[in-house]
């Protein structure tokens, strides 16, 4: 081989997987990282420290513009791409922070996943095309004060009342919930569990915003309260009965997961490594020494094998053959995996790495939030434990 055409170690992209994305799939990443420059990074330090988003509508017809708001569906506005496109465009957002990819996640992978999925033509029409576009935002209430890993348990009721449904319940840390236009809503009915499309104007509907929280501070958190709200019989999500509907929207939020959490352990990577070469210590870049160097290179195994496991299993899902086990391994390994390279990056940057003035620790909060949202490490892991033995720990 000649040696100038051989290809040179690049230290942001060491196993060179870059060659294995498309040139749509790198068209979209640069795309996706130009809006988080022009539009989220400037600002997103200070929007944390003050425990807000305050620009969310104007962000969400910016990402619907960018095409990526259920950019994983077809049809109705939405752009149809693949579940690998869908991915690098949630490891971009999620470097940029955890809480605008838990946006474009409750938007496209819940809310519209649930209408596109489960709902009639009647809600496709009314909702998915201006929610694509970020003219409305969709919030998902699965999630309630005291039942989150067991939804089976959970206490929202829907009555009958002639051919109306009415709500009564309340459900607990729904990302959009203040902001939304739309809130999709599990309830158990005399039937079983069914979903709800419920307009947030909707009388009786209410979302308190959810403060005090030191994770996911730039994202809109929220308390939903349904206190007798009367839809028709219309707001019934037909195609959906039991568990098996929002456990399939969960397990469609999981799989960007696992792609976004790894965008973030990424950024403390390339933030810990500029460090190294710029802090100077004892009369040289402290990247000059063994242990920082040993940190770096642990760090930055952990991070492109995420993404080995992330292309792998968006490739499974484009092929049609990824299993809801298989996320859970994804989800659970590449979240625990950026968890520990934010620690470790915040070890290179020393008093620096608890400053907003680096992304590490903004990073580092936001993962504890990740780590617990659409699973915790107990479920996913006796998900696998259940598929790998034939028995159920989950109940007696």
């Amino acid at each position: 081989m000649n040696s100038s055409a051989r290809p040179t170690f690049d230290p942001r992209d060491p196993l060179g997987i870059d060659d294995e994305l498309s040139t749509e799939q790198v068209a979209i990443r640069d795309s996706v990282r130009a809006l988080c420059r022009d539009h989220v990074t400037p600002y997103v330090a200070d929007w944390f420290e003050r425990g807000e988003m305050p620009t969310v509508r104007e962000l969400a017809r910016e990402l619907g513009k960018l095409g990526v708001l259920g950019m994983h569906l077809h049809g109705y506005g939405c752009a149809g791409m693949s579940a690998v496109d869908y991915g690098v465009a949630c490891e971009e957002l999620e470097s940029c922070d955890s809480g605008l990819r838990s946006l474009v996640s409750v938007q496209g992978s819940l809310a519209m996943f649930a209408i596109w999925r489960w709902g009639s033509e009647e809600h496709k029409q009314q909702w998915l095309p201006r929610m694509a576009a970020g003219e409305a935002i969709g919030c998902f209430g699965l999630t309630e004060p005291d039942h989150g890993s067991d939804p089976a348990a959970m206490r929202t009721f829907a009555r009958r009342d002639g051919s109306d449904w009415v709500l009564t319940g309340r459900k607990m840390w729904i990302t959009n919930g203040t902001v939304a236009d739309v809130a999709v809503v599990w309830a158990r009915t005399d039937e079983g569990v069914r979903g709800f499309v419920v307009p947030t104007d909707a009388r009786g509907f209410s979302a308190p915003e959810i403060t005090r929280k030191m994770s996911l501070r730039a994202s809109v958190t929220s308390e939903l309260v349904l206190d007798e709200v009367r839809l028709p019989a219309a707001a019934v999500l037909p195609e959906s009965e039991g568990l098996r509907g929002p456990l399939s929207c969960l397990n469609e939020a999981r799989y960007g997961i696992v792609w976004g959490a790894n965008g973030a352990a990424r950024s403390c990577l390339e933030t810990a490594l500029e460090y190294s070469t710029d802090r100077q210590q004892f009369g040289r870049p402290i990247g000059g020494f063994q242990l920082t160097q040993s940190k770096l290179a642990d760090m930055a195994v952990r991070v492109h094998n995420g993404r080995l496991l992330a292309l792998h299993l968006g490739r499974r899902k484009d092929a049609g053959t990824l299993l809801p086990q298989q996320v859970s391994f994804g989800k659970l390994d590449n979240v625990r995996g950026a968890l520990e390279v934010a620690r470790t990056a915040r070890t290179v940057l020393g008093a620096g790495g608890i400053s907003l003035e680096y992304p590490v620790i903004r990073h580092m909060t936001n993962l504890e939030s990740v780590r617990t949202y659409e699973g915790t490490d107990e479920m996913h892991a006796l998900t696998i434990g259940q598929a790998m033995t034939g028995l159920s720990a989950f109940r007696d």
